[in-house]
């Protein structure tokens, strides 16, 4: 898969700069919005973001608001997340889309 065949169009380089500002090295995509059962209409974007070591100090609440800014860059909802269930990340990981990776 490419960003090309991705459901939804975002601009990478409005990306690029977010995951940079707040220290983000790998941002990716996973769920429905990779599979067929994204429904353009009512479907959220589920997002994981690894951080750079040290990203975080200081965020406190801001952190909440990354999804919320997400939501604006994607056009429509998403589901932030930077940790997961010990029992979901298997799956999750095998089908992880990185959209953004550090240089």
């Amino acid at each position: 898969m490419s960003v090309a065949e991705l459901p939804i169009a975002f601009d990478q380089q409005e990306l690029g700069r977010f995951c940079r500002a707040r220290g983000i090295r790998r941002l990716s995509l996973f769920g429905s919005v990779l599979r067929d059962d994204f429904d353009p209409e009512a479907s959220d974007v589920d997002v994981f973001a690894e951080f750079r070591a040290g990203a975080l100090r200081g965020v406190g609440l801001d952190y909440f608001d990354y999804g919320r800014d997400l939501s604006e860059i994607f056009g429509r909802k998403v589901d932030f997340c930077s940790r997961l269930n010990k029992h979901l990340w298997p799956a999750v990981q095998r089908e992880m889309f990185v959209v953004y990776e550090q240089a």
